[in-house]
């Protein structure tokens, strides 16, 4: 390679865009893409001719019609750059805001002042910025523990959306497009013959391909002369959006027209999108799914604080007000409520109690109370700010011809018309200025690289410190090797308490949006360095929890490190009565009373037979930690001297400490094959495999054999024991005799017995043991000599689930036996193979429950494009930033196609993309629009608030999804991240497994299969149970007689009347047959009158206590059915009723689950590849979901 190609290397900006083209299928450059090799660095700046010189030998070849649209995708990219660097300006200019307003250097700001003051921002803003600005009352600012149960579910408020009168203003655009383009329609209709004849030649010779729109994901590149339409009317749109903004005032909740769905069909078919704004995007729960009741509390208490009614008179007048906070006016969700007024409003500033909490509940039970006894201090924004954020927004938008053009163009980005050569040269999106909205760029992208900059890491401050003590000299060479294994590096934790500088960041970004200019992103920031006051008590609280957060990470770090030199074989565990034994000589002996009382506040695990209690190296520092809380003395100090007293009492030979070495590295080597597997167990199984023969040939002098087998349900011969062990797994020269076999209880061998007592059997000599089984019959009998070691496999609740087996029957010398110090190492295998085993899968299921929640989304809404789903997964390389997995993707129709192999995405390759990693990085939801299409961007999170994957909603062209749409999602979202927090939760035996409905007990993948809709039916369950009769009692008086109705009623009246009723007695008497099926043979039945008798004082009791999956249960789901499914569910939202809203959805859920029951297990078998496919199609049965219209 050439000098300058070589410099490109560090440069990674035009490797980008090249990536970007080749990687589009119609051209078939796929090849190209391998000779890419993508530089993690920014790296220097090329002249022209060196930029030249540098795509020019990778487009060598390429033919003309080529090579002009690869000159259209440069065009795109430098304005897509600009995008970029008007992005990372605007982060800079935040960033320099976090650290102003983190004035005690803690590196945190309090959440709930935080978004105070964006709340009071948004409601000083003018209604045309209101337009652009995302309401920070409503998710993803707000988390869903925040927003109340009713509201949640029941909420219909068109005016609660994200943009303010967003689906007013898309009905009014609607139907203005559509009078144009009938207008149009009309006007061709009226050219002359000449003109016709000549539209007719030129459709005959063009292209089917050329005349047909396609989607920027599909065929980013295609150029037609429909595009070009297309952004005409694209650009048309977003000045009629802006100018119905601007005229319109405001007004109360828009009720959903029936012909909305029919219009926003029609507009899409003539234009690309509804504007160019990027999508709003939504944040999952925080990090411990629990505390639903006290977390809710949390929103209405920001708005206590925040929304203010505004305040006109003295300023004696305005002191008056910051007595109590509580007198102020709320501002409730409804905009209705939130008129902003001409005058300065005063904002009173509160404090928030910085300290971190581990539940959920607690943090936002803290806020509250901190919150309730806040004051403010006077905040506004300056007429001259306000100039600029008003009328300066609005000029430069609005009459600049700079900016006219820009905005529109810069969201057209892959919307260009066939043209020639010439034409190319000249489109205007190559012709910008060299500045950003005036502002000049220095030349660097500052931000590129913040998830390891400014992501402090404290684990490494602290181990840092440790290095640097004489005090802890043998642990630090173990210290160095747990910081190198650790799991991901980077990525923040969403606590529901603070925000880090990424974090806070990310949230301005999202509430000032994309298409606000960076004069708005000014202003708030002024108003932020004003408004964002902290009291003296709050600065040292954050002070405190700085050093407590320090003082943890540097116990965890010294107990972790004294856990492993104790534990030298890698045994995973340490026996309870050898620590005592040398803790107790601590002084001499002086504090063991002291000590012992430690035992009285921890539940050690049972004792194993010989009264062995073994302590896990997370029980061992809960022990220890609670030892030192018994001794006088700074905890700090004492729990340092107690630590070095123990580590000086353990005697280890350099030969134990270099084999413990070793031991680590194949035990970590296990599990990074589970976190970078791409679900898959096979690369686990290898990994054990390798870890048990190199140990066994460096410490043992051995040549081994061996196996793992797993526990199934014996299903087709119950007679020969109710459960079998199947070899999943072998070493290579076993697999023949070994791979797939299954041993049953009644056959020979001493792995039931394994299973049964939960404990190791070592047979030292097989030929005079009598009770092994061979697996191998064409060894002799005289050649069946050797050792043979079973071990059981056990999950977090010490329950046996498999059996692993390693042997020496290969081994050339005749007695080889395994030595104690190779037995617990090999216990220490089974350990981490189970953690690894049960990670892979625990990510298994998450992805079953994805695929549930995405099917039941896609069947009730429409402005879905793609749904793709990632996991994070560790970097290729020690100390290499993490990466994305793209597991899975799923279509418009709801159709899921999963990866075998899922691509492995870097961020060093998606400079234009990089919203995936904003929201891994963060842990928030992140809008972001991209050549042309809005994604919203939702993480799913870990128990402890840090992401573990991410799941991309592309809405296509639309600048957000209608309310109804949107909050269904929310509902998705919601229920997704509680299976989670249930699914990690079980996995590491932090909660108990919780079964509700009977068909979870048939299996755990099958509970997989359904637990998106066993969580959701517990939702509508609490939601119904906190109605009143006087909801029930609205709906029995719903009736229609057409005999009796008054004559003066308007037709179109009379049959909505007629509809509604319908509607209530089918939803109703659906639900009546699941809870009384008998009423279907009654004489009742068919009388309206006798039928809502049943609608009584048990009728939420008996909903409640329905289980549609237990086996007695026996109704006519065909009759449900046609009741329900006559139903859309746009009908049943323009009800507007919270009751008919929970029991259509669980109406829907039970039929759901029934029809799920009834089936074999394959309806719900785990929905990933086999080893002989690629890829794999997964799709729920469409029948039992409610439809879209």
């Amino acid at each position: 390679m050439c000098q300058k190609q070589q410099q490109m290397k560090s440069n990674p900006k035009i490797q980008n865009v090249l990536h970007e083209f080749f990687q589009n299928p119609d051209f078939q450059l796929e090849a190209c893409c391998k000779q890419l090799d993508i530089a993690d660095s920014m790296g220097p700046r090329l002249n022209k001719m060196e930029f030249t010189e540098y795509i020019s030998s990778y487009i060598a070849d390429f033919k003309s019609e080529t090579f002009e649209k690869f000159l259209k995708h440069l065009c795109h990219c430098a304005d897509e750059f600009r995008e970029i660097i008007k992005t990372d300006m605007r982060r800079q200019m935040f960033a320099e805001l976090f650290l102003c307003c983190d004035r005690g250097k803690v590196g945190f700001l309090g959440r709930q002042r935080t978004l105070a003051l964006l709340e009071t921002f948004y409601d000083q803003s003018s209604k045309m910025l209101r337009s652009l600005l995302r309401n920070p009352r409503q998710w993803p600012f707000i988390e869903f523990e925040e927003i109340d149960l009713p509201e949640f579910w029941g909420d219909m408020d068109n005016q609660k959306h994200i943009y303010e009168d967003f689906d007013k203003v898309l009905l009014e655009i609607n139907a203005l497009l559509s009078e144009k383009h009938a207008s149009k329609t009309q006007s061709k209709l009226l050219e002359t013959p000449e003109d016709q004849h000549k539209h007719d030649e030129y459709t005959e010779s063009t292209p089917p391909e050329q005349q047909r729109g396609t989607t920027a994901e599909q065929e980013p590149n295609r150029i037609s002369t429909k595009e070009q339409e297309q952004d005409k009317e694209s650009t048309g749109k977003k000045e009629l959006y802006r100018e119905i903004v601007t005229k319109q005032t405001h007004t109360g909740s828009t009720p959903e027209q029936g012909s909305s769905r029919e219009l926003i069909t029609e507009q899409r078919r003539h234009s690309d999108s509804v504007t160019e704004q990027g999508p709003p995007q939504r944040v999952s729960s925080s990090k411990q799914g629990v505390h639903m009741e006290s977390t809710a509390e949390q929103g209405r208490h920001r708005e206590s604080i925040a929304a203010q009614g505004p305040h006109r008179g003295s300023i004696s007048e305005q002191e008056s007000h910051r007595e109590s906070v509580t007198e102020q006016e709320p501002h409730k969700g409804s905009r209705a409520e939130q008129e902003p007024s001409g005058e300065i409003i005063p904002e009173k500033q509160q404090d928030i109690d910085s300290t971190l909490q581990s539940g959920r509940g607690s943090i936002f039970r803290e806020s509250r109370k901190t919150r309730e006894s806040a004051s403010f201090e006077h905040t506004e924004i300056l007429p001259q700010e306000k100039r600029t954020q008003e009328q300066i927004y609005e000029e430069e938008l609005f009459v600049s011809p700079e900016l006219q053009e820009e905005v529109p163009i810069s969201r057209r980005k892959y919307h260009l018309s066939e043209t020639t050569k010439k034409e190319v040269q000249k489109d205007p999106s190559c012709e910008k200025s060299q500045k950003i909205e005036g502002k000049s760029w220095s030349g660097e992208l500052l931000t590129c690289n913040w998830n390891m900059d400014y992501i402090k890491c404290e684990e490494e401050e602290q181990a840092n410190l440790l290095y640097s003590s004489s005090r802890f000299t043998d642990l630090h060479a173990i210290i160095r090797n747990i910081q190198s294994y650790k799991e991901v590096k980077g990525g923040s934790a969403f606590n529901g308490v603070s925000f880090n500088l990424l974090q806070f960041v990310q949230l301005l970004e999202t509430f000032v949006g994309e298409d606000a200019p960076l004069s708005v992103s000014e202003t708030l920031t002024s108003f932020f360095k004003r408004g964002y006051v902290e009291t003296k008590e709050e600065k040292i609280s954050g002070l405190e929890q700085i050093r407590h957060n320090a003082s943890r990470v540097r116990r965890e770090l010294l107990l972790e490190a004294l856990f492993q030199k104790w534990d030298s074989d890698g045994s995973g565990f340490l026996d309870l009565n050898e620590v005592d034994e040398l803790l107790y000589t601590y002084k001499e002996g002086m504090e063991k009373e002291s000590m012992k009382k430690a035992k009285l506040h921890i539940q050690f695990p049972k004792p194993h037979p010989g009264q062995e209690v073994r302590m896990s190296s997370k029980q061992f520092q809960k022990y220890i930690q609670l030892v030192v809380s018994e001794l006088r003395g700074n905890e700090d100090h004492v729990l340092e001297t107690v630590v070095e007293f123990l580590m000086n009492s353990l005697e280890r030979s350099p030969t134990e400490n270099l084999r413990n070495c070793a031991r680590r590295k194949w035990l970590y080597r296990i599990q990074h094959a589970a976190e970078t597997s791409g679900v898959s167990l096979e690369p686990v199984y290898t990994e054990t495999f390798k870890a048990l023969t190199q140990d066994a040939e460096s410490h043992g002098n051995k040549k081994i054999s061996a196996h793992i087998s797993l526990l199934e349900e014996n299903r087709l011969l119950p007679d020969r024991g109710n459960v079998l062990l199947r070899n999943v797994a072998s070493t290579l020269d076993d697999a023949p005799f070994v791979l797939n076999r299954v041993l049953y209880r009644d056959m020979k061998g001493i792995s039931f017995t394994v299973v049964d007592e939960g404990k190791p059997i070592h047979v030292p000599q097989v030929q005079h043991h009598g009770n092994v089984f061979f697996w191998n019959n064409s060894i002799k009998k005289s050649d069946q000599n050797g050792s043979f070691l079973a071990l059981p496999l056990q999950d977090a609740y010490m329950r046996v689930f498999g059996v692993m087996a390693v042997d020496t029957l290969r081994d050339p010398q005749k007695i080889n036996i395994f030595v104690p110090h190779e037995i617990r190492f090999y216990q220490g295998v089974t350990n981490v193979f189970s953690t690894a085993y049960h990670y892979v899968h625990s990510r298994e299921h998450i992805l079953h429950v994805v695929i549930t929640g995405i099917a039941w989304l896609c069947e009730i809404t429409s402005d879905i494009t793609t749904i793709t789903t990632y996991f994070i997964e560790p970097g290729p390389k020690q100390d290499s930033d993490y990466v994305l997995r793209n597991m899975m993707v799923t279509r418009h129709l709801g159709l899921t196609k999963i990866h075998r192999n899922p691509p492995i995405i870097f961020r060093k390759t998606c400079i234009f993309r990089d919203f995936l990693f904003k929201c891994t990085d963060t842990s928030e939801v992140i809008l972001a629009s991209v050549c042309g299409e809005n994604h919203i961007v939702i993480p799913l999170r870990e128990r402890t608030g840090k992401a573990l994957g991410v799941l991309d909603f592309n809405i296509g062209r639309n600048k957000m999804l209608l309310y109804r749409e949107f909050k269904d999602l929310q509902k998705m979202i919601k229920v997704v991240q509680a299976a989670c927090y249930e699914i990690l939760g079980e996995i590491s035996g932090e909660i108990k497994k919780n079964y509700i409905l009977e068909i979870e007990n048939v299996g755990e993948v099958q509970r997989a299969g359904i637990l998106f809709f066993r969580i959701m039916l517990q939702e509508l369950q609490e939601s119904l149970q906190l109605l009143t009769s006087l909801d029930f009692v609205s709906l029995l008086l719903y009736d229609y007689h057409p005999s009796v109705e008054p004559t003066y009623l308007p037709d179109t009246k009379s049959q909505e009347v007629e509809a509604n009723t319908k509607l209530v007695h089918d939803i109703l008497l659906a639900v009546i047959l699941f809870i009384h099926p008998e009423l279907e043979l009654s004489s009742d039945f068919g009388n309206w009158d006798k039928c809502k008798m049943y609608v009584n004082r048990h009728f939420v009791t008996n909903i409640c206590a329905f289980d549609p999956t237990a086996r007695h249960v026996e109704v006519n789901l065909k009759l449900i059915g046609e009741y329900i499914r006559d139903h859309s569910r746009i009908e049943v939202w323009k009800f507007g009723n919270s009751v008919i809203e929970y029991l259509y959805h669980w109406a829907h859920i039970c039929l759901t689950l029934m029809e799920l029951s009834k089936k074999t297990s394959s309806a719900i078998a785990p929905p990933l590849p086999s080893k002989t496919d690629s890829y794999v199609y997964a799709k729920m049965p469409k029948g039992s979901l409610p439809g879209k219209c």
